[in-house]
């Protein structure tokens, strides 16, 4: 035999390491660490970008979600955004942050759409209330004959009623609070229809700009037209309107002139009933109501069609 077939065998076993330096593990850890500073970017954007109403918000929901869910707020099971809250607009206009507000604006807008439609409809009331009651002087053989001195109009408010004096046909006795008897027909008719409307009543008593003899310190036009007033307001109650009605009862002198190009004119002496809408029942209750009688005085003198000549004593 040869000297190989002698020799013994040897086997060497080479231990390999799977992956070692080239090995892809790193690349998964890596990976994490990327994700998880982007969803903290992320984080810190969100929270730059957010009210701090809309962080209080957050800060309520993460404290008690259950209030917060049952309020109809984010994670209540709205899918419409992946930003619960946020919506489209990240300035919060549209989303459920400032749901409030926008239910708020709806319900101001609602508010108002109410009150405007409701305006229309007392001045459609107050339009019908006029008609009726020029229907009914123009069939009443009574007040027929007195259709000029009566003047119907709408102001800012309600729906006026004044009885003016006419030169050889005045209302009330000279310087006086006595009614004339026809005044007092004319009064207790008008009372008759007013206490079919709702709106409640104002009063003012009105003079010429004549003086007593005693002046201003003694009974003067002030105290003369606050009389008429209140005699007027007692043939309405007569006539059938309910005294809780009226609302305001008040003497104007000769402030508030209907002819004011002349003073002393006959047209001045006047008692106005003013069916009042709402707006000016709410000013009055408040204390604040718009100046009385100012409105719409030019357009009646041409409707009287009377001359404003006469001239005569206080009253």
């Amino acid at each position: 035999m040869s000297d190989d077939s002698t020799r013994p065998i040897v086997i060497k076993r080479k231990k390999v390491i799977a992956g070692g330096a080239h090995g892809g593990a790193w690349k998964i850890a890596y990976a994490d660490f990327v994700t998880a500073m982007m969803a903290f970017f992320l984080l810190m954007w969100l929270l730059g970008s957010t009210a701090k109403g809309d962080l209080a918000g957050i800060a309520s929901h993460f404290q008690n979600p259950v209030k917060v869910s049952m309020s109809g707020g984010s994670g209540s099971g709205d899918a419409t955004s992946i930003l619960q809250g946020g919506g489209k607009d990240l300035t919060r206009q549209t989303g459920q942050v400032k749901q409030g507000e926008v239910e708020k604006k709806k319900s101001t807008s609602f508010s108002k759409e109410a009150q405007a439609e409701f305006r229309r409809k007392e001045a459609q009331k107050l339009e019908s209330l006029k008609a009726d009651i020029e229907k009914m002087i123009e069939s009443t053989p009574q007040l027929a004959q007195f259709k000029k001195q009566m003047l119907l109009d709408i102001t800012s408010e309600g729906l006026r009623i004044q009885i003016v004096d006419e030169q050889n046909r005045p209302m009330f006795d000279s310087s006086s609070a006595d009614l004339k008897p026809y005044t007092r027909e004319i009064l207790r008719q008008i009372g008759k229809s007013l206490n079919g409307v709702s709106n409640r009543i104002s009063l003012a008593g009105h003079t010429d700009a004549a003086q007593f003899a005693g002046g201003e310190r003694g009974f003067s036009n002030w105290e003369l037209s606050a009389s008429r007033a209140n005699a007027s307001r007692r043939e309405l109650v007569a006539g059938g309107l309910n005294d809780a009605k009226i609302m305001r009862v008040v003497g104007l002198a000769s402030t508030v002139l209907f002819d004011k190009n002349d003073p002393l004119s006959s047209i001045n002496r006047r008692i106005s009933i003013v069916v009042l809408n709402q707006k000016t029942e709410q000013a009055i209750l408040q204390e604040e109501g718009p100046e009385t009688e100012v409105d719409g005085d030019e357009g009646l003198q041409d409707a009287l069609q009377l001359p404003a000549t006469g001239k005569g004593t206080a009253g």
